[in-house]
C-alpha cells in the first residue's frame, strides 16, 4: 500500500477538524435556532394581536373594522369573538379546523391532523357594557418548514464547505511544505551528484528573514554542508598531498631493491626471497597510491576524459586475451573466455576502458576457484553496450553487496590476505558514471558474482 504523503495527511487531519468543528457549530445552532424560530413565532403573534386593537373603532354603538384588521402580517391571521364565542369579523387560516375556547392572554398550542397552529385571545373592553376578543393564528408548521428548508439548504452547502476547505487545506499545506520539499530535492541533488557545493539558500521575504522553524532548519542544514564540504575538501587535500609525498619513497624503495636482486653472488637465497618480499609490498603501495590519486582527481573535477571512437569488442577482446595470460602466469588454471559482438563502437577514454576492464576480470580471476572460468561478454543493447564479467568463485553476501563500491571497504579480507585496499570497484563506478553509464553487481554467497557495465554506444562511421 503506498503510504500517504505527509501533505495529504496535515490536509486530511485539518479536514477533519474543521468540518468536526462546523457540524458541531452548525448543531448548537439549529438547536438554538429551533427554540428561537418557536419563540419568535410567539412574539410576533402576540404583538401583532395587541397591535390589531388599534383597527376596532365603537361608533354609535356600532363595531367598525379597519381595513388593515384584515390584512396577514407576519403570516397572523386575526378575528374578533364577542364574549359567548360568537365570530364577527377577521379571516381564519385554510385547515384551521374547530376553535378552541377562549383564552384571554394564553398562548394556546392546537394540533389538526398534520398541522399545528400558536393561537392567542387578548380580551378589548370598547365599552363599560362590551368586551370583544382578538384572536390571532398563526402556523407553527410553517414557521418549522422555513426553518427546515434553511437546514436542508445548510446540509447541501456542508459538503462544499467541508471540499472548500479541503482545496485551501491543501493549498496551504502545500505552501507550507514547499521550504521542505525544496530541502529534498536539495538532498536528492547532492546524492545524485555528489557535489556538496549546493545548498538550499532560503531567500529572504520581504526585506526580513524567515525565522519559522522549517528556516530555521534549512539555514542549520546548510550550515552542515557547508562544514562537511570543508570537511571533505580537506581530506581530498590530504589525500591529494599524501599519496603524492608517498610516491618517491615508494619508488626508492622499489628501484633499491631492484638494484640488490641485480646483485648475483653477493645475497643469499633467503635475503633475495626477502627483498623480493619487500619489492612486492612496495608495488602494492604503488598501486594503491596510484589509485589514491586517481580518485582524488577524480574527486576535485581533475580527471579529464580523453574520448576516442574505439572498436570495443577488439580492446575488449584484447584485454580478455592479456588477462588469460596473467592468469596462466598463476598457474591455477582459470580461463578467461570472450563472447562479444562484432563492430561495437563507442566514444570512449581508451586508458580509462581498460582500467575498467582490467579491475573486473582481475576481481573475477581472483575469486574464482582453481580450474574455473571467467566469462566476459559485450553486447549493444538500443543506444547502449552492455559488458558482463562473471565468475563462479566465493561469490559476495547480500549483506556486502551494496557496500562493494565503497572505497576501502573489503567483503572478506582473508581471502585476498590483505594485499588489495578495496579501491578498484570505486574506480571503476567511477569511470562508468563518468562515460554516462552505470556499473551493477549480482551475486550469490558461493556460487559467483556477475559485474554488468553500461556505457552510450556509437554507430560505427564509415568514410
Amino acid at each position: 500500500m503506498k503510504k500517504i504523503s505527509l501533505k495529504l495527511k496535515l490536509t486530511l487531519l485539518y479536514t477533519f477538524f474543521m468540518a468536526l468543528l462546523t457540524c458541531a457549530a452548525l448543531a448548537i445552532l439549529f438547536s438554538l435556532s429551533s427554540r428561537e424560530v418557536l419563540s419568535s413565532t410567539q412574539s410576533k403573534l402576540e404583538q401583532r394581536v395587541q397591535e390589531s386593537a388599534e383597527d376596532i373603532l365603537l361608533r354609535n354603538g356600532e363595531i367598525r373594522i379597519d381595513s388593515d384588521f384584515y390584512s396577514i402580517v407576519r403570516d397572523v391571521y386575526l378575528s374578533l369573538y364577542s364574549s359567548d364565542m360568537y365570530f364577527m369579523y377577521g379571516r381564519v387560516p385554510r385547515g384551521f379546523g374547530q376553535p378552541p375556547e377562549l383564552a384571554d392572554g394564553q398562548m394556546q398550542t392546537i394540533r389538526d391532523g398534520n398541522m399545528e397552529w400558536y393561537v392567542y385571545d387578548m380580551s378589548y373592553r370598547l365599552s363599560d357594557d362590551q368586551t370583544v376578543y382578538i384572536r390571532g393564528i398563526t402556523s407553527i408548521t410553517d414557521a418549522e418548514e422555513s426553518f427546515t428548508v434553511t437546514l436542508r439548504f445548510a446540509l447541501v452547502l456542508l459538503p462544499l464547505m467541508v471540499l472548500a476547505t479541503a482545496v485551501i487545506g491543501y493549498r496551504f499545506t502545500r505552501r507550507t511544505l514547499l521550504p521542505v520539499r525544496r530541502m529534498t530535492d536539495t538532498v536528492r541533488q547532492i546524492r545524485s551528484d555528489t557535489d556538496l557545493s549546493r545548498r538550499i539558500g532560503f531567500k529572504e521575504s520581504g526585506g526580513r528573514k524567515e525565522r519559522d522553524e522549517i528556516y530555521i532548519l534549512g539555514k542549520t542544514f546548510d550550515e552542515m554542508l557547508g562544514e562537511l564540504e570543508e570537511v571533505f575538501c580537506r581530506e581530498q587535500q590530504f589525500t591529494s598531498d599524501a599519496s603524492h609525498e608517498l610516491r618517491t619513497p615508494v619508488s626508492v624503495i622499489m628501484a633499491q631493491c631492484d638494484a640488490m636482486l641485480a646483485e648475483d653472488n653477493t645475497l643469499t637465497e633467503e635475503q633475495r626471497g626477502q627483498i623480493g618480499l619487500i619489492r612486492r609490498k612496495a608495488q602494492g603501495m604503488a598501486d594503491m597510491i596510484a589509485q589514491l590519486l586517481f580518485l582524488s582527481r577524480a574527486d576535485q573535477g581533475r580527471q579529464p576524459l580523453r574520448r576516442e571512437h574505439i572498436n570495443l569488442s577488439e580492446l575488449t577482446e584484447m584485454i580478455a586475451e592479456e588477462q588469460q595470460m596473467l592468469s596462466e602466469a598463476q598457474g591455477r588454471g582459470i580461463r578467461v573466455e570472450t563472447r562479444s559482438s562484432s563492430e561495437i563502437w563507442a566514444d570512449v577514454d581508451e586508458t580509462f576502458y581498460i582500467r575498467m576492464l582490467v579491475n573486473l576480470i582481475s576481481n573475477a580471476v581472483r575469486y574464482s576457484r582453481e580450474n574455473g572460468t571467467v566469462e566476459v561478454s559485450l553486447e549493444k543493447n538500443g543506444d547502449m553496450v552492455i559488458g558482463n564479467v562473471r565468475d563462479y568463485g566465493s561469490g559476495i553476501s547480500q549483506e556486502d553487496l551494496p557496500h562493494i563500491w565503497e572505497r576501502f571497504y573489503q567483503t572478506d579480507a582473508s581471502r585476498t590476505g590483505g594485499s588489495h585496499a578495496g579501491l578498484g570497484l570505486s574506480m571503476v563506478k567511477w569511470i562508468a558514471e563518468a562515460h554516462g553509464g552505470s556499473v551493477s553487481a549480482e551475486s550469490i554467497k558461493g556460487k559467483g558474482s556477475t559485474f554488468t557495465f553500461r556505457i552510450p554506444a556509437e554507430e560505427k562511421i564509415f568514410e
